[in-house]
């Protein structure tokens, strides 16, 4: 038991499991900087000041060490923090017509954020590398899916690449979780068919139970309803006001996610987000 972990910030999700499961946890994963951990069965992601806030996520003021899988720790959650929770995203169908004007031209610009790693090299029209070489063909149907406008065959692609890829948070499962965020985001908005697209997210959903790995079910799971981490929420916004200076400071703190998550997440949400 390593008790006595002080919380510095929370997301809103952690935050109730933490307060239902009186700040006791699992850990189900540990990383290098990071572990991810059950309370309550519900799925967190504990890291020092400098993770990335997230509904799930929990900042320490340090981060974690020397723990294990099936390890368990206590974590104080302080009596005056105030959980994070995203902004709402775009609110109108102007500010949605906005967002989808605002990602072509992201995706325009992707180059200036550096090297890209995962599907960041095929939205550049750049080869995959193994293990996703061949799996152009499987995002090019979710793109076309998302221009087209149809819910039921992104679905129908978007299960043809969950799991793929190495990882607790495959490749696929970000590309797709990233697309049906922004879907999420232009259906809440009311620019496209909310329920067809809900219809969608919830055939996804339950394929992916059985598709990969729970905390990539949980964190996929989180996307698909529109809610993510707080950098891409902060792209999201940028884009639907206009402003592309932040969209891209935004986009390119997303990319230092992960080995190549955030390169993933953000490929999906601009084909997803510019169709």
């Amino acid at each position: 038991m390593n008790r006595g972990v002080r919380i510095c910030a929370i997301g809103w999700r952690a935050y109730a499991a933490l307060r239902g499961a009186d700040g006791e946890a699992r850990v189900v994963a540990a990383l290098a900087t990071s572990v991810y951990a059950d309370a309550g069965g519900e799925m967190l992601w504990v890291g020092g000041p400098c993770t990335t806030l997230h509904a799930r996520a929990v900042q320490t003021a340090t981060a974690p060490a020397g723990l294990r899988a099936g390890d368990r720790v206590s974590l104080i959650v302080p009596r005056d923090v105030t959980p994070w929770t995203p902004a709402p995203g775009p609110v109108s169908p102007d500010e949605a017509r906005a967002l989808s004007r605002g990602a072509a031209r992201l995706g325009e610009r992707l180059r200036a954020l550096g090297t890209p790693s995962g599907f960041g090299t095929w939205l550049l029209d750049a080869p995959l590398a193994f293990p996703l070489d061949r799996a152009a063909a499987r995002a090019n149907a979710l793109a076309a899916a998302c221009a087209a406008d149809d819910a039921s065959r992104a679905a129908d692609a978007a299960c043809k690449l969950i799991g793929l890829g190495p990882g607790l948070t495959p490749s696929g499962d970000d590309l797709v979780g990233g697309a049906f965020f922004a879907r999420a985001l232009l259906a809440r908005a009311g620019a496209i068919d909310a329920t067809a697209w809900r219809g969608a997210a919830s055939r996804v959903r339950a394929n992916a139970a059985h598709l990969t790995h729970p905390i990539a079910a949980a964190l996929l799971g989180d996307l698909l309803c529109g809610e993510g981490w707080a950098t891409l929420h902060a792209v999201a916004m940028a884009l639907a006001r206009g402003d592309d200076t932040n969209a891209l400071v935004a986009a390119r703190a997303l990319t230092r996610l992960g080995h190549s998550s955030g390169w993933d997440v953000l490929s999906g949400f601009v084909v997803g987000a510019r169709g």
